[in-house]
């Protein structure tokens, strides 16, 4: 009597499947670039950094100094977090943060002083106030602690980037119509002021930064009617 042997079934063999690596401006990361220039816009849609919006913008270039500040703060910030956030304690990590973005800004406050002493003086306290701006904190816990490098990286430098926007554009109408020049170079007509106009001194009143900023989150509301917030 013959016995048939059963044939013993394989085990099936898995071969992993490699994910597709993500580029360094996918879509995904472009979003970071893209949104705090309108839909999360810092300043305009936040409301947060107000006070250097008000206190600095009355020259435009004392809003790029500060815009170029913020941005080598907050860029090398958030990365220095996002590699260091697996070893930082959850209890110290405010102060990790902050003491992270104190070293950054005495660097900036240095090099101000020994490059650009003009404007480091006309800047004042503000260049340290840098370290309790509302913005790089926030994006420092809600973004670089989760996040890897590369799109911390983004993250902070959209986010920097709108808010020097919103300065340069503040400082921009307060400076043309508070003096008539832009970085010491007239730009006004003289015909103008043969017709009778006068440069404006309520211009580089801190109360009219505030005016000119409400009148871009007007503007930005209008044309965007999704950031209406429903009553």
């Amino acid at each position: 009597m013959s016995t048939e042997e059963t044939p013993v079934a394989q085990p099936e063999v898995k071969v992993p499947v490699k994910k597709k690596s993500e580029g360094l401006f996918s879509k995904k990361n472009r979003k970071l670039l893209k949104d705090p220039l309108d839909d999360d816009n810092p300043i305009t849609v936040q409301v947060l950094g107000i006070c250097s919006a008000l206190a600095i913008t009355v020259q435009v270039k004392q809003a790029l100094i500060m815009t170029f500040s913020v941005v080598f703060v907050m860029c090398v910030a958030n990365v220095l977090v996002s590699l260091l956030r697996n070893a930082i304690p959850n209890r110290i990590r405010i102060i990790v943060q902050l003491v992270i973005v104190a070293a950054l800004v005495i660097v900036v406050d240095q090099v101000l002083k020994a490059y650009v002493y003009d404007m480091s003086k006309a800047l004042s306290v503000f260049v340290g106030l840098i370290i309790t701006n509302c913005i790089i904190m926030g994006r420092l816990e809600a973004f670089a602690l989760a996040n890897k490098p590369w799109p911390a990286f983004l993250d902070g430098l959209g986010n920097a980037a709108s808010y020097g926007l919103i300065l340069v554009i503040v400082s921009l109408v307060r400076e043309v119509f508070g003096s008539g020049e832009v970085m010491g170079i007239p730009v006004l007509p003289e015909i103008f002021y043969t017709w009778g106009y006068s440069n404006n001194g309520l211009m580089i009143l801190p109360p009219m930064a505030l005016i000119v900023v409400g009148i871009i989150i007007w503007v930005q509301r209008a044309r965007n009617t999704k950031l209406i917030e429903a009553n």
